[in-house]
C-alpha cells in the first residue's frame, strides 16, 4: 500500500498581495537608480559630443590659423538688416565631424532659406544633439511680432524657412548676439588663439542650449501658422537665418494682466550670451541663452578643447568673465 504524497500548499490571497507589494516597492526603489544610470549616460554623451565639437575646431583652427566665423552675413546699412547667407560655425567644421556629403551639399554662396538648399538645412545630425534634451529635429524660423495682453501671448508670424535643431550654440559673449561680440564667435568673426588674451582654458567657446524654459502662460493665440518657437530656447547647427527673430517673453511678476515679449536676432539661433543676470542653466533666462535639461547648470566646451560643467549656482562675475576672449579678468580656479 503506497503512502500518500502531502498535499503542496499554494499561496494565500493575503500571501500574494504581500508579495506583489514587496515587488513594487522594490521596483519603486530600483527606478530611481535607473532613471539615474541613463541620464548619467546622457550626460556622458552630451559632454562627448562637445568633446568630438572641440576636436572639429581644434581640426579647423589648424588649417586656417583661427575659429570660424560665427556665422557669415552682409550687412545693408541702408535698411540695417542682414542680408546672408547666414552659415554658421557648425557648418564650417562638418567635414571633421565626418560630414562632409553633408558640407558638400551645401550651397555656402546661396542664402540658408534658398529653395536650393531646403533639403540640407533639415539634416539631423546626432553631434550636435544632446541626448537628454527635447529639442525638435527642426522647427520653424520666422519673422514677425509677439505681445503679451492680459496674460495671454498673442503670435503674428511669418514662416521664413524650417531648420533642423541643435542643442549646441557658440560663445558670443556677454552682450546680444549679432556683430563685434567679446567671445570667439560672432557675425564674419576670425579668432585666432593669439586673441584670446584670457587663455585657452579660461575662455568658453561653445555651451549647450535647450528648450527647457519656463514660458510661463496659460494659453497663447496664434494668429497665423503656429510655430511654437516664441519663448522657448531653440537652436540650429545651420546658422542665422536672415531676417528671422527669436522672442523672450515673460509675464509680469508685478501686475497679472501685463508682461513683456522682447525680440531677439536672429543671431541667437547659432550664438549665445552670458549677459542679463542669468547664470549657466537658469529656466527663466532669454531663449538666446545657455540651457540645459541637466539640472541647474550647463555644459561649456573651453577653447583648450576641455568639457566643464557650470553649476547655476556659481558667480555670476565669473560667469561672464569665461564668456570674453581678452577683458582681462583674474578667475580663481575654484570657480
Amino acid at each position: 500500500m503506497s503512502t500518500p504524497r502531502p498535499l503542496r500548499r499554494g499561496f494565500t490571497l493575503i500571501e500574494l498581495l504581500v508579495v506583489i507589494a514587496i515587488i513594487g516597492v522594490l521596483v519603486g526603489l530600483m527606478l530611481p537608480a535607473i532613471q539615474l544610470t541613463r541620464e548619467n549616460a546622457r550626460r556622458l554623451q552630451c559632454s562627448n559630443n562637445l568633446k568630438q565639437i572641440g576636436l572639429a575646431l581644434a581640426g579647423y583652427v589648424d588649417r586656417h590659423g583661427g575659429l570660424p566665423p560665427g556665422y557669415v552675413s552682409k550687412w545693408d546699412p541702408r535698411l540695417e538688416i542682414e542680408t546672408g547667407p547666414g552659415w554658421g560655425w557648425a557648418t564650417k567644421i562638418l567635414a571633421d565631424l565626418e560630414q562632409s556629403a553633408v558640407a558638400n551639399e551645401i550651397q555656402f554662396d546661396l542664402n540658408i532659406q534658398d529653395p536650393v538648399n531646403a533639403t540640407v538645412r533639415l539634416r539631423r545630425i546626432s553631434t550636435y544633439l544632446c541626448p537628454s534634451d527635447r529639442m525638435p529635429h527642426s522647427w520653424t524660423t520666422t519673422s514677425g511680432a509677439a505681445w503679451i495682453y492680459a496674460n495671454i501671448l498673442y503670435l503674428s508670424q511669418i514662416p521664413i524657412c524650417d531648420v533642423a535643431g541643435a542643442n549646441y550654440v557658440g560663445v558670443f559673449g556677454i552682450g546680444e548676439p549679432g556683430v563685434d561680440g567679446d567671445g570667439v564667435f560672432f557675425r564674419n568673426s576670425f579668432v585666432t588663439p593669439q586673441e584670446i588674451r584670457d587663455g585657452l582654458s579660461q575662455t568658453l567657446a561653445v555651451g549647450e542650449r535647450s528648450v527647457n524654459l519656463k514660458a510661463g502662460f496659460p494659453e497663447a493665440v496664434v494668429l497665423g501658422t503656429p510655430t511654437h518657437n516664441v519663448g522657448q530656447g531653440h537652436a540650429t547647427w545651420v546658422g542665422a537665418v536672415p531676417g528671422s527673430l527669436l522672442w523672450t517673453c515673460a509675464p509680469s511678476p508685478y501686475d497679472p494682466d501685463g508682461g513683456t515679449c522682447r525680440k531677439e536676432e536672429g543671431a541667437g539661433m547659432i550664438l549665445g550670451h552670458t549677459g542679463e543676470g542669468n547664470g549657466p542653466g537658469d529656466p527663466n533666462c532669454d531663449v538666446n541663452q545657455f540651457l540645459s535639461q541637466h539640472g541647474r547648470g550647463s555644459h561649456f566646451l573651453y577653447c583648450d578643447g576641455h568639457v566643464q560643467f557650470l553649476r547655476g549656482g556659481m558667480n555670476y562675475t565669473t560667469y561672464k568673465a569665461l564668456s570674453t576672449r581678452a577683458s582681462g579678468e583674474v578667475i580663481s580656479d575654484d570657480y
